[in-house]
This record gives C-alpha cells, sequence and structure tokens, in this order.
C-alpha cells in the first residue's frame, strides 16, 4: 500500500513538472540522414530520421514528416508528407521513407508538422519497449544492406502489426541509412522474425540500431497492449524439491527461534 502511495505520489510530481511547463514540450528531430540514388525509373530518394520525445506522460499523435528535395537550379521537384506512428511517451520514434523523383535531386531536408498530445492512463513503465534479438547485419552485392532478427511482443495481448525500423550507423554512431518493414501477427511471449532491406547506405556501418513500435499515428493501439498487461518473466514452475526447512530469515514478528 505504501509503495502504491509513493508511486501516485511520483506520477502526479511528474505531471505537475509538465503542467508548470505550460504543456508538453514539442518533438525534436534528433537525426536525419538522406540519399539519392540514381534509378532505372529516375532517382530514387531515400530518408530516415528520429524524432524525440521529452514527454514522459504524453504521447505524441498525427504527426507528420515533410520530406523536400530540391534541384540544381533550388526548384522542389519532391514533396513527400509522410504520416507518422504515434511518438511513445520519453522515447525517440524512427522512421524511414523512399520516393521516386524523375528529375535529379541535390539536397533533402526533413520536417516535422507538430503533433498533437495525449496524456497517458498508466505510469510510463507500462508501455514497455517490444525487445528485439538476434539481430545480424549482412551487406549485399548491390551495396545494400540486409537486416534480420526477431520482435518479441512483451504484453499479453497479440500486438498485431509492428513497424520495425533499422537505423544503421558508423564507427562513430552517426546515422548512415535506415529502412522499415512491417511484422504482422505478433503474439504475446513469442518472437517474430523480421527482414529489412536498407538502400542507399552513406558510408561505411559499424552498428546497427533496431527499433519497434505499433503501427498507427495515434496511441489506442500501445495502450490497449498496456492495459492488458505484461506477460509473466517466469511461467515455468520450478522442477527441484522444496527445502526441508526454510533457510530464510523469519518474520519480524515470528519470535520463534
Amino acid at each position: 500500500m505504501t509503495v502504491a502511495l509513493a508511486l501516485a505520489a511520483l506520477a502526479m510530481a511528474s505531471c505537475a513538472r509538465e503542467d508548470k511547463q505550460e504543456g508538453p514540450q514539442p518533438l525534436a528531430l534528433k537525426e536525419q540522414v538522406s540519399s539519392i540514388v540514381r534509378s532505372g525509373a529516375g532517382y530514387a530518394v531515400t530518408w530516415a530520421g528520429v524524432l524525440s520525445n521529452p514527454n514522459r506522460w504524453h504521447f505524441g499523435e498525427n504527426a507528420v514528416a515533410v520530406i523536400t528535395a530540391v534541384d540544381a537550379a533550388g526548384k522542389e521537384v519532391v514533396h513527400q508528407e509522410q504520416p507518422l506512428d504515434a511518438v511513445p511517451p520519453g522515447r525517440p520514434l524512427a522512421f524511414s521513407g523512399q520516393v521516386t523523383s524523375h528529375a535529379q535531386p541535390v539536397r533533402v531536408k526533413i520536417d516535422y508538422r507538430p503533433a498533437s498530445w495525449r496524456s497517458i492512463p498508466r505510469v510510463p513503465s507500462a508501455f514497455l519497449k517490444f525487445p528485439i534479438s538476434d539481430v545480424r547485419t549482412d551487406k549485399l552485392t548491390n551495396g545494400s544492406y540486409l537486416v534480420t532478427g526477431y520482435v518479441l511482443d512483451p504484453f499479453r495481448k497479440p500486438a498485431g502489426g509492428l513497424a520495425v525500423t533499422a537505423l544503421l550507423r558508423d564507427a562513430a554512431g552517426k546515422l548512415v541509412g535506415g529502412a522499415t518493414s512491417f511484422v504482422d501477427d505478433v503474439r504475446p511471449g513469442a518472437r517474430s522474425r523480421f527482414v529489412i532491406t536498407v538502400e542507399g547506405v552513406q558510408g561505411p556501418v559499424g552498428a546497427t540500431d533496431v527499433q519497434a513500435t505499433t503501427w498507427g499515428s495515434t496511441a489506442k493501439t500501445y495502450e490497449d497492449l498496456a492495459q492488458a498487461g505484461a506477460v509473466p518473466l517466469h511461467t515455468v514452475a520450478p522442477t527441484t524439491e522444496p527445502f526441508v526447512k526454510d533457510r530464510g530469515y523469519p518474520p519480524p514478528n515470528d519470535r520463534r527461534q
């Protein structure tokens, strides 16, 4: 009971701090990278970015990435608006995309339209990350990279479809490329395989960062998962025999020796 009251007090204190800041702070475009590659249909413009959400008690919903590219004369030849998935509270959102341009771009810029805010109905720790495991990155003969691995649903409810984004970085940690794939039918406690092809990588790759999130511009899917609760960490009963005598300390009110 005391622990529950303490957690509630911390939650109220955190909300009060956000109120003093006159509402949630805006999202920030923390990283971005883009590439322009000649293709049979013109030029493939590829991009990846990371939006950070500094608000631990709010989802960022309905954010839109705006990608523009200009040619050598400064004329806009690409204008793409990409709806983004809901940005989790206090965590970043990785995204990527690709579009074809018939004219040759020379410069690409990523911007975004501000998000709307949705306060979370539970403590931030209830919105578990989707664990990623067994990530492997292989360079292909055409210069692109193949990223494979597994994503796990940590909740009691099926996650349905998840957006999985692979971010490739150089030895210094700089973002050099990224791509996204979608994994369907992700079930509680089960691992689902993802396969991602990253094209237009700008330089050597030293590390791969993979992130997964619910698919959709609103937080409803994530909230439903959090409401269902987490899958227990230990679901297998112990097989060893119990101790003949308890070797632990007696309860405080037990005066027996």
